[in-house]
């Protein structure tokens, strides 16, 4: 009977430890990609790069008077963080070795040169990234986050998306192109289904370029976008 309970302890421990999942997609000035969002099974969130990089984590702020905002900051996360130590790989050594009970391991210093130092797994996510003969454009950005496929425009597209995100899992990501005004083209226009307008040129100046319509923060798939 011991033995049982023991066997159950150590599932839940190895459960808690790496169960993490892909939750955010943030976009700065609705425009720009800012950074994927992991939320671990401690219920904090840790901000990484397009690159591979840990960049923040901790947990957000809502307002008490707009439910629908949450503060752009992260507060800090006040657990436990460790870091790889000097006999570790060069490739990672100083880097992020765990935040709280979400663990990282990252590609060593004789892995692919687009790989080396970034991040391979968060907890129980695996992360892969596109090499240089795939597109010289995004060589070295993340290709999947565990099973989400991670796509971009490539350098054969529109000139106001080239290098944007394109897709994350099955969710598309569409953007005004270099044809639209000069305020908007690059900008999100539409994440899935769901459509975004922009005040152009047209409108009134303290106006020109923000977001018209559309909610900023939108939750498809079980990933919410963020546009800041």
């Amino acid at each position: 009977m011991k033995k049982n309970y023991l066997i159950v302890a150590l599932s839940l421990l190895f459960i808690s430890g790496y169960s993490q999942q892909l939750r955010q997609v943030t976009f700065s000035r609705g425009s720009g990609f800012s950074w994927f969002t992991i939320l671990t099974n401690q219920n904090f969130l840790i901000r990484i790069s397009d690159d591979g990089k840990v960049l923040v984590w901790g947990t957000e702020q809502q307002s008490l008077y707009n439910k629908n905002y949450f503060a752009q900051n992260l507060l800090p996360y006040l657990g436990r963080v460790d870091y790889y130590g000097q006999g570790s790989d060069s490739a990672f050594r100083g880097k992020v070795k765990s935040i709280g009970t979400c663990y990282f391991t990252y590609y060593p210093s004789y892995e692919y040169p687009e790989k080396i130092g970034k991040i391979k797994s968060a907890g129980n996510l695996s992360f892969d990234y596109y090499a240089r003969f795939e597109d010289g454009l995004i060589a070295g950005r993340i290709k999947s986050i565990g099973s989400n496929a991670i796509t971009y425009f490539t350098s054969f597209d529109n000139e106001a998306f080239k290098g944007k995100l394109k897709m994350v899992g099955k969710t598309s990501i569409v953007y005004y192109s270099s044809l639209d005004d000069t305020l908007i083209k690059g900008k999100v226009k539409s994440i899935d289904s769901y459509l975004y307008t922009w005040y152009t040129s047209f409108d009134r100046k303290e106006f020109n370029g923000a977001l018209k319509s559309g909610s900023q923060r939108q939750f498809i798939n079980s990933i919410t976008y963020i546009l800041w």
